[in-house]
């Protein structure tokens, strides 16, 4: 018998909507885009943190709102994939399965992670 762990660490390819972006700084000019893009990520970062704080303590109402609110921001400024599993997160606390939303959250995490290390990435190129 093996005594060894196998530690898993899933990786997925996380994309940011360019033309999202560009009518955003289209619509908004530079400035106002920078300013919209740099709040959005700071929002995201602080209801990433705070859908996992609501998890830990078992309060899924809050985290049900805190994912939704997910929803909107990350769709403002183009990152689907985040939208999308903020979504999967929401279904997960309406469904009750506990496990599926382990799981989705952590991938939630992941995925949010990625998304703002790709947006932070993007601001040395013109949009």
């Amino acid at each position: 018998m093996l005594n060894s762990v196998t530690q898993i660490r899933p990786a997925e390819a996380v994309k940011v909507d360019h033309d999202r972006l560009g009518a955003l700084y289209t619509e908004m000019g530079h400035a106002g885009a920078e300013d919209i893009v740099c709040r959005a990520m700071e929002e995201l970062a602080l209801r990433m943190a705070h859908c996992d704080r609501v998890y830990r303590t078992g309060d899924m109402a809050e985290l049900r709102k805190s994912s939704r609110s997910l929803i909107a921001i990350a769709d403002q400024i183009g990152m689907h994939l985040l939208t999308r599993v903020a979504g999967d997160v929401m279904e997960c606390v309406d469904s009750g399965d506990r496990v599926a939303l382990a799981a989705t959250l952590g991938r939630l995490m992941r995925i949010g992670e990625g998304s703002l290390t790709a947006i932070w990435d993007l601001q040395d190129l013109t949009i």
